[in-house]
């Protein structure tokens, strides 16, 4: 090989516009680089090269070959390709590029939690196969899909190749594995791709063992956090070459470069998990509706429940509903029944006062337990947080001005409830709900233990998950099983529970967070669905108050229109989804800053600064004797384009960037969580 001293350019498009992985915004662009003979055939677009940027090698990416450059300077060489393989394709090139402008971030970073780091020994696997040839295809059966209204009109225009984008609502009872592994399989079967993410593991297990009853092991690729470096890369290429076909994985897998992408799934949109920790914090339910427009590919949102997010998605007409008839969800329903929580009530209950659940919970346990099936009591997560709530009718206490929630201050010695997004002190509060002037304090945290539950039922078997040990799955037997929110296992087999009791609904509901009362119905819904229908003896008691309106839609089961209703609250006091909205924490002097430079939408307005939401803390690199503590402020604009918030933030960060103002700063475009 000739010395790099003595390369000679390539005759053709010698010029190479090249992206440094570097998390810069004011280096998130295109530089030109030469393009030796020697690296002709293998420096095309996508593939990962070195460059010598700044005096040091670095990691980019090749965005394109051209003729002919605008820089007037001398140019440098590549140093080198690392790998032939183009792992960035353009469809998700145009993917990263859309997402950087939606979520204010730099395409790098995009880019690192889209491609896996390569690994040599995987580049030796083969991952040219054809599909058809890894093994036989069985014919799925699509009839799930006939119970719900327009069901079988989506599944024809999946199968006929057209564009359609779904919010299917789970019914009770439901196999949806089963049912979205036949309708990919029926994808995959036509030759086209299919993509499906879940929140977690066990979920990715539920789906793998669906699709297995149809495929062969070796036709379906799964992606997860725990999948080594040699096999996660191993199995990103061969979705890169279209020898893996249907994909089913955990939040990253929403970037997976499936080939002739037809059918795309989330399932739980609603669930934490699916937002990416790290910088820029992208959601998989906004990866896969940009593909979605991008690749133009039917997606499906499911759930148990529908979100704000989804419901604003069937509101604009931009995708429509899938959900059971009122007739199918009666027979698939267990018995769903309130008992009251008031402390007069639970006073006066000889059970709750020995065993702190009501005798109606009390007795639906006891009649599950004597048919042989176990039975699962829900409880909050433990861990306490004070937050503020009315009184009287202990709905959460919100401010006057921006209508974000009213807390107590950490430190100091003020008592003067203040807003948790715009600082405003409300010194005299008044319930929105009831008129009443009183505050109450809302402790979040466990109050039934499986110790106090062993007591009432001596000779029953009490389990526990949830915290450090979160089972997957429990023996369809007689056991009472303790779960948080998250961590309900599954009856073996294809079991269920033969009742549900759902305590402490005010640990719950009481949170001071946007998305309480719609949680809180998710994790209700979720543990009835596991429960037998009515006609074999299912039972839910919730320990809440019935007048609640969460409440009654759970005993309704209508998911929906709780959604709309959750929908239309959040329009009228500018809440997100109905409204734009991005966190913006740092430094004030680099928050003063960033909003300076930034042009804002028109009707743009900032709230805060405020002390950062209890629990929420900087990047470790962030120096508070340095900076100072760190504050928050909330940036909130009317609905418009997707990206126009985002954009305007990513300007306003190259600028800062530019004078190396070197305070972090944490930008969040639609957080799940606002504070």
């Amino acid at each position: 090989m000739p010395s790099k001293s003595l390369r000679v350019k390539a005759e053709h498009r010698p010029i190479a516009r090249v992206l440094p992985l570097l998390g810069l915004p004011h280096l998130d662009r295109g530089f030109d680089y030469l393009v030796s003979t020697d690296d002709d055939h293998v420096a095309q677009p996508g593939v990962r090269v070195r460059i010598r940027f700044s005096g040091r090698l670095v990691d980019a990416i090749l965005l394109e070959r051209r003729e002919s450059s605008e820089f007037d300077g001398q140019l440098r060489f590549l140093d080198r390709v690392i790998a032939p393989e183009v792992v960035y394709p353009e469809r998700i090139e145009r993917l990263v590029d859309a997402l950087a402008q939606r979520y204010a971030g730099t395409r790098s970073d995009l880019i690192r939690l889209a491609i896996p780091p390569r690994h040599a020994g995987a580049e030796q696997a083969d991952v040219t196969t054809p599909y058809e040839d890894l093994g036989e295809i069985g014919e799925p059966d699509l009839s799930a899909w006939s119970a719900y209204e327009h069901g079988q009109s989506f599944v024809d225009a999946v199968v006929g190749d057209s564009t359609a984008r779904a919010v299917w609502q789970i019914a009770p009872g439901e196999d949806w594995a089963a049912a979205l592994a036949a309708l990919a399989v029926k994808v995959v079967k036509d030759g086209a791709g299919a993509l499906l993410v879940v929140p977690d593991q066990k979920d990715v297990d539920a789906l793998e063992r669906a699709a297995r009853e149809l495929v062969s092991a070796r036709q379906v690729v799964t992606l997860t956090a725990g999948l080594r470096p040699q096999a996660r890369y191993r199995r990103y290429l061969s979705i890169l070459h279209g020898q893996a076909r249907l994909v089913i994985g955990t939040r990253s897998a929403a970037f997976a470069p499936v080939h002739n992408l037809r059918l795309s799934v989330i399932v739980h949109d609603g669930d934490e998990n699916l937002t990416d920790p790290r910088a820029p914090y992208p959601h998989a339910r906004e990866i896969l509706t940009t593909r979605s427009v991008i690749e133009r590919s039917t997606l499906v949102i499911a759930g148990y429940t529908r979100t704000a997010e989804a419901q604003l998605l069937v509101s604009s007409g931009w995708a429509h509903g899938l959900v059971a008839s009122r007739t199918a969800l009666r027979t698939r329903m267990p018995l769903i029944r309130a008992a009251g929580d008031s402390d007069f009530e639970l006073a006066k209950d000889p059970r709750a006062r020995s065993a702190r659940i009501p005798s109606m919970a009390f007795e639906a346990a006891r009649r599950a337990l004597e048919r042989d099936k176990p039975v699962v009591i829900l409880t909050p997560r433990k861990g306490y947080i004070p937050t503020l709530a009315c009184k009287s009718c202990r709905a959460p206490a919100r401010c006057r001005a921006c209508n974000g929630p009213l807390g107590l201050p950490e430190s100091g010695e003020a008592s003067v409830p203040t807003c948790r997004w715009c600082g405003r002190l409300e010194p005299r509060f008044s319930c929105s709900h009831c008129g009443s002037h009183s505050l109450r304090a809302v402790v979040l945290g466990a109050h039934r233990t499986a110790e106090e539950l062993g007591r009432a039922f001596p000779s029953v078997r009490v389990i526990v998950s949830g915290g450090q040990k979160v089972l997957a799955e429990v023996a369809d037997t007689p056991a009472l099983v303790v779960a948080t929110p998250g961590a309900i296992p599954s009856v073996e087999g294809t079991g269920s529970y033969g009742a549900a009791l759902l305590l402490d609904s005010w640990a719950l509901l009481g949170r001071q967070d946007l998305r309480a009362a719609e949680d809180t119905l998710a994790t209700w819904a979720y543990a009835s669905a596991q429960v037998q229908p009515h006609r074999e003896g299912g039972e839910v008691v919730i320990v809440a108050e019935p007048s609640l309106a969460v409440v009654q839609d759970l005993i309704r089961f209508d998911v929906v229109g709780a959604a709309e209703r959750e929908l239309e609250q959040r329009q009228q006091v500018r809440f997100p989804p109905a409204v734009h909205m991005a966190a913006i924490d740092g430094a004030q002097s680099s928050l003063d800053a960033l909003v300076e430079h930034a042009e804002l939408p028109a009707h743009a307005e900032v709230l805060g600064p405020v002390d950062l939401p209890p629990g929420v803390s900087m990047p470790g690199d962030y120096s508070v004797q340095q900076h100072g503590p760190a504050q928050r402020i909330l940036i909130r604009t009317p609905l418009g384009p997707r990206a126009e918030l985002g954009s305007a933030l990513r300007a306003a960060a190259v600028s800062r960037s530019l004078v190396k103002d070197s305070a972090p700063v944490r930008i969040t475009v639609d957080p799940i969580r606002v504070g």
